[in-house]
């Protein structure tokens, strides 16, 4: 992938999708999927990165846990009943208004195999470049969720951990973004130990 350039904010925008109480409560490794959700939105707020998100069914499914329904309660949310976001009206809508310059979707959430994966597709759909973060996606199983991510990267996504993206993102050490940020990567590293 000789083409590939660093990215930058201004690249990208973060989309969540459903990470809610019910079908959270089947997700393997939940907690850390939690854990890296709430640091990619702490970090694309702090770069200004535009973040949409959605649900799933919400009348089934409930909102989204505890710990992300709270950081996200300033966000549209468009409900859905497709897998892959970009089939849903509201959600194209969305994306459609960014910046032209956003051509890099990073995505987290849930299930790898199914709404993460068809939504990537979308994604590609549109002439856009999905970015999986790997360990901010899961699905019920592992074993799904290792075959949702080898497929994704099949068909052209980024596939990497929230640590590698966000240091792609900063760029380098010493700016206003990276002391903002650095008290919560110390903290994401320590617990992702």
């Amino acid at each position: 992938m000789s083409h590939y350039k660093l990215l930058r904010p201004a690249d990208c925008c973060l989309h969540i999708v459903d990470p809610q109480k019910s079908l959270m409560s089947q997700i393997f490794d939940v907690d850390r999927v939690v854990k890296v959700i709430k640091f990619m939105i702490t970090s694309a707020r702090t770069l200004e990165i535009p973040i949409i998100a959605n649900t799933q069914y919400r009348k089934g499914l409930g909102p989204y846990v505890d710990e992300l329904e709270e950081l996200v309660a300033d966000l549209p949310r468009p409900d859905k009943v497709e897998f892959s976001a970009y089939r849903n009206e509201e959600t194209k809508k969305l994306v459609d208004d960014l910046s032209p310059g956003v051509s890099t979707i990073i995505m987290v959430g849930v299930e790898t195999h199914i709404c993460i994966y068809q939504s990537a597709v979308g994604v590609l759909e549109k002439g856009l470049t999905p970015w999986i973060v790997a360990d901010g996606v899961s699905s019920r199983s592992l074993v799904n969720h290792e075959l949702g991510l080898a497929r994704l990267r099949e068909l052209g996504a980024i596939v990497g951990p929230a640590e590698m993206l966000v240091y792609e993102l900063l760029g380098k050490a010493g700016t206003a973004e990276f002391k903002e940020l650095l008290p919560h990567i110390v903290e994401f590293s320590k617990a992702s130990k």
